[in-house]
């Protein structure tokens, strides 16, 4: 058994005394595991670094076995996000969410392109990609069978002004319809409905929503915990938002 494809780096666990077990993301064969032999190397480990696009080869003898992986860097990403902490925070989450997320060996083309699209996009800077972050990861709970329905308000089928989502049902809500329910729905920022400029609120508010059902449908039913950048950038994030400290 063989292939060799272009894939995303997701995770990097070391094996004896050099090697690595590494998660990739490919096109066609989804999120794909394989021992680098000297992956946890001087020589090797900037190679396999979480975010990294790089053109990887599989080989096993069976189908099921681990395999041996090897590979050739395509795009530094994890590097080049290691001078800006922000960036490299999302880089972290999309990541971490793809390897924790995603069924074993089962493709999930949109997720694969959408991430290295996020990727190309980091380059622009982290303020570029939050937004499309957001919007990846509404693609992977809608490919996973749990997306959000935002075309219409759940209670009027309206679609003008769209502003929350059920937390119960991942369906819109509009201004109108919330009523004394406001409080108990989530925001949804106008970005994800195409309409708009966004900035360090609306990302948020973004991630709140988005992570509420990932925590809930995904992770929940794993009986894990979003993964920890997740959070970290969740926490990144809010403290940006949050109004400074009164110093008197």
């Amino acid at each position: 058994m063989e292939w060799q494809a272009p894939a995303v780096v997701l995770d990097v666990r070391p094996h004896g005394e050099s090697g690595a077990v590494v998660t990739l993301l490919t096109e066609a064969h989804g999120r794909h595991a394989g021992l680098a032999k000297g992956g946890a190397s001087r020589a090797q480990a900037p190679l396999w670094q979480p975010g990294n696009l790089v053109e990887a080869r599989w080989v096993a003898r069976l189908a099921d076995q681990l395999g041996a992986l090897s590979g050739e860097l395509v795009h530094p990403a994890a590097a080049l996000a290691m001078e800006d902490p922000l960036a490299l925070s999302v880089l972290r989450a999309a990541t971490s969410l793809a390897e924790g997320a995603l069924p074993e060996r089962e493709a999930h083309p949109r997720i694969f392109h959408g991430l290295v699209a996020l990727i190309a996009t980091l380059a622009r800077g982290a303020e570029a990609a939050l937004p499309d972050l957001v919007r990846w990861e509404a693609d992977l709970l809608a490919d996973l069978g749990y997306g959000l329905d935002l075309a219409r308000c759940a209670v009027t089928g309206t679609q003008d002004e769209l502003a929350f989502v059920s937390p119960r049902t991942g369906r819109a809500v509009s201004e109108r319809a919330a009523g004394e329910w406001r409080d108990r729905l989530l925001p949804l920022p106008a970005f994800l409905l195409g309409q708009g400029p966004s900035g360090p609120a609306d990302w948020l508010a973004g991630l709140r929503l988005t992570g509420h059902f990932l925590a809930r449908d995904v992770f929940g039913l794993q009986h894990r915990p979003l993964p920890a950048a997740r959070e970290m950038l969740a926490d990144r994030l809010a403290a940006l938002v949050a109004p400074p400290a009164d110093p008197g």
